[in-house]
């Protein structure tokens, strides 16, 4: 009923938007925990995925595990009439680029593209890891399961496949399996090298690392809460863009801060039970993930992981010590909780990859006036767009406004001073771009 009259509710709105929605609640309940259980199952059963460990056997090693990737997106591709692009992307790492590099290895990501049917070189990426490792980061040989890092991640970019497949969609989406993640981030540098290189026109990422533990080490145990890291704006500004900010503002709203509050938005929407927690951070405290490689190259790209980690399970030499098991084992790992959050990056991946593309300039005015004006340039198959504001210390869009098919359009009575502001497109179905902060001024 709650999902009835939700679509009732939007098909007033939007025409047609309330056949999507059902696509969205479709998605969720297609996502399989079981499924997401078997391939966790798989990868741990390789021994190790460690970046430098074997590449010909057939059952151990990050050699065997990344064919078995390759063609499990093989699969699914047959399933729906090759809608998918498998390839392998590689790049050589030589001896010696960090201390963790000890012989010269060929990093390889396993790549299936879903072309969209009108942006082809518009792409939303979903990534989990491949590789893993125990204690001792140059330990290639060990048994180092990494069933919840990352096992858990890439079993969940497996699913959306599997799930995603099965609709067709404007924007191309992009599910990958990165290597080298524990080495240096190597395999985010090279597929975000890769991308600039052949002009990809990347929305977003959604870094998927550990999704699969709910019970932390401060003894919180919760299968709702999820985080979403983000950094505030791109490391790739210009200097006059951070002057600008001084006097108007967007310390945090950058492209990767957006994507965060459209995940938080969708979360919200469809998955109410879930609780989304933005934190304010590139990662976690002095850690890295394979997000940040896109970011490096300007891209918008955010890390989606449970909230209450166990250290004790992460890159842990296997063993019984004090009375407390370490190690990143198969037990550790719930599979419902990792369905949900592939669930939550299935319906944001199809949200983003059916919404016309943002604005490319949003203009703001309205500088000791009693209104605030927003122009905006027109949007490639946009219906309408919608105007947000927020007041300046809060962390999501809280007012919105559907303008319909305007390129201006003048908040009255809302003062410039005392908000933020921002401009969204929305498609006939009723799916948003991302929202996009002002980035130009403009003086009545």
């Amino acid at each position: 009923m709650k999902h009835l009259f939700f679509s009732l509710l939007c098909l007033m709105t939007f025409g047609s938007f309330a056949q999507s929605s059902d696509d969205i609640y479709n998605i969720i309940d297609a996502v399989s925990a079981d499924r997401i259980e078997a391939d966790i199952t798989t990868l741990v059963g390789f021994g190790t995925r460690h970046t430098l460990s074997d590449t010909t056997s057939t059952t151990r090693g990050i050699g065997a595990a990344r064919r078995w990737i390759k063609s499990e997106f093989e699969l699914i591709s047959s399933q729906c009439d090759n809608c998918l692009d498998v390839f392998y992307q590689k790049e050589l790492v030589k001896k010696g680029e960090n201390q963790r590099i000890v012989n010269d290895v060929m990093v390889v990501n396993v790549v299936a593209v879903q072309k969209g049917t009108k942006y082809p070189n518009r792409y939303i990426i979903m990534s989990g890891d491949i590789d893993s490792r125990v204690s001792d980061p140059t330990n290639f040989t060990d048994d180092s399961p990494g069933a919840n890092d990352n096992a858990s991640g890439m079993a969940g970019t497996i699913e959306a496949a599997r799930v995603l497949s099965k609709y067709k969609f404007e924007n191309s989406v992009i599910y990958v399996g990165l290597s080298g993640e524990e080495q240096g981030l190597f395999g985010g540098k090279s597929l975000a090298a890769y991308a600039k290189e052949k002009g990809w026109d990347i929305i977003g990422v959604l870094n998927n690392d550990m999704i699969g533990n709910i019970k932390g080490v401060d003894g919180v145990v919760s299968n709702r809460d999820f985080r979403i890291f983000s950094e505030p704006v791109p490391p790739t500004e210009t200097e006059r863009q951070r002057r600008s900010r001084r006097f108007y503002g967007g310390e945090v709203d950058g492209i990767s801060r957006q994507l965060a509050r459209y995940v938080h938005k969708t979360t919200k929407t469809y998955m109410p039970e879930m609780n989304p927690m933005m934190i304010y951070r590139l990662d976690r405290f002095g850690r890295g993930g394979h997000h940040r490689p896109f970011n490096d190259q300007g891209f918008a790209g955010i890390r989606i992981m449970e909230a209450h980690e166990n250290y004790t399970q992460q890159h842990q030499d296997i063993r019984m010590e004090d009375g407390i098991a370490y190690g990143d084992v198969l037990e550790h790992v719930n599979f419902d909780y990792a369905a949900k959050l592939t669930a939550v990056n299935a319906i944001n991946l199809a949200s983003i990859a059916w919404a016309p593309p943002s604005p490319s300039e949003v203009q703001i005015g309205g500088i000791v006036e009693p209104s605030a004006i927003l122009k905006w340039s027109s949007s490639d198959g946009a219906k309408g767009y919608k105007v947000y504001w927020r007041d300046t210390t809060s962390p999501t869009w809280d007012h919105s406004r559907y303008v319909g098919d305007v390129t201006e359009y003048t908040l009255e009575g809302i003062v410039i001073d005392n908000y933020f502001f921002g401009v969204s497109a929305v498609s006939e179905d009723g799916f948003e771009s991302p929202v996009v902060f002002p980035n130009a001024i403009f003086r009545n």
